[in-house]
This record gives structure tokens, sequence and C-alpha cells, in this order.
């Protein structure tokens, strides 16, 4: 008698506890995401630099067929020995025109040469074909120059359709003020799982957030009404 009057008590206990912890887990998943969101709402920054400066702009006509973009914000610093690493996400154009939610995204490397001082960099990489999606889709390291062919992308808004595409990918820098098509060749984009799993709150592959069969949070949504701005105003022209 006694073990059955305690056993309702174990019971409350017990859903107290799972309820307690499902909580934290929630507002630790919150934390993880808030922590993340300011390096979407970096690439929207970018986005809107880019644009800033009409005749020395990503055309519009790159833009029109871009299957996908990727935003990098690079720190380059260093005394003889220099070192870099930049951070940022990778997003895909979906069938019906909109944008897919971020996929996390991270470079870095080191040198040895003369110089002093940082310097940031701002990079977007324009994704002209299906399979230069599919690099980043499939996640671990992508190559640049050695895996997909890339080259400096064409600048000035107005440049016509005849600049489409000579690479796989279209690359762009903006670095203290200064726009302009960039070489990136031997740079290594790797994909950042963990950050994507903590940004969705679940496991999810970058081929998941790149199809759009991973719902993207809310965080993410004025990245891509910025994207889907930009590309309207572009088929606009």
């Amino acid at each position: 008698m006694r073990n059955q009057r305690r056993r309702p008590w174990g019971v409350f206990l017990m859903a107290a506890w799972m309820t307690f912890a499902a909580a934290t887990a929630a507002v630790a998943g919150e934390a993880e995401r808030e922590e993340l969101q300011p390096e979407v709402d970096q690439a929207r920054t970018i986005l809107n630099n880019f644009r800033k400066i009409p005749e020395k702009s990503i055309p519009d006509a790159v833009l029109r067929e871009a299957r996908g973009l990727a935003f990098l914000t690079v720190m380059r610093a260093g005394f003889i020995f220099s070192g870099s690493g930049g951070r940022g996400v990778v997003v895909a154009r979906l069938p019906d025109g909109s944008w897919s939610g971020p996929s996390f995204v991270g470079t870095g490397g080191a040198g040895f040469g003369f110089q002093v001082g940082a310097q940031v960099s701002e990079f977007v990489l324009v994704l002209n074909t299906p399979e230069a999606v599919q690099a980043f889709a499939k996640g671990g390291n992508v190559s640049i120059g050695a895996q997909i062919a890339a080259s400096a992308g064409p600048v000035g808004r107005s440049i016509g359709a005849d600049v489409m595409p000579q690479a796989a990918i279209f690359t762009y820098s903006r670095a203290q003020g200064l726009f302009g098509g960039v070489s990136l060749d031997g740079t290594v984009v790797a994909t950042r799982n963990e950050a994507n799993e903590d940004y969705y709150g679940t496991k999810v592959s970058p081929r998941a957030i790149l199809s759009g069969e991973a719902r993207p949070p809310a965080g993410a949504n004025r990245l891509r009404e910025d994207l889907e701005m930009v590309t309207r105003e572009a088929k606009a022209e």
C-alpha cells in the first residue's frame, strides 16, 4: 500500500523533470540560434553593400541567372606571418523563384608574407550552374578553382547578357570600400554542420537546406525577402 501511494508522486516528478528538460533545451536552442543570426544578417548587409554602386555592381544579367549565392566575411591579419578566417552562408534559388534558407560555411588559411595589420573583406560567390550549387549541397569542402571552375566576375549593373556565364562561379570582393571581381582560386570553403544544426534546431544536411526541404527559421526571412527583391528588380531591368 505504501509503494502504491508513492507511485503517483514518482510519475509527477518524472513528468516535471521532462518538462523542465524540454524547456531548458528550447531556451538553449534559441540562444544558439541568436548567436548565429548576426551571420545571416551580415549576408543582407553584404548584399546591400554590393548594390550601392550601380556602375560597379554585380550585373543584373548575372543575378537574373544565378542558381545560388554565397556570402563570406573574411578577416586577414598578421605581422610577417599572416592568417585569414571567414564565415558566412550559402543560399540557393528554388524552382519557384524563391530562395532557400542559409547553409553555414567557413574558410581559413595561413601564409607567410611581409604584411602588418588587419583587413576585413566581404565576398560574394555567384553560383551560375546547378553543379555549383550541388558542390555546396554535398557538404564537406569545396575547393574553388580546383574542384569547380571559378573566375572574377564582371562588374557594372547594366552589362548585358553576353557575360553569362564563363565559369560555374563568379567571385566578387569588397575591401576598404573598393569593389571588384577577384580570383579566389585555391580557396577552400567548408560546410559548418554544427552551425546548421544549431540554427535549424535539428540535425540537417546542406542538401536539405539548399533544396528547400528544411524549413528555415523566421530569422532567415529577411535575407530571403531581400534576395527575392533584388532578383525581381534584376528581372525587371
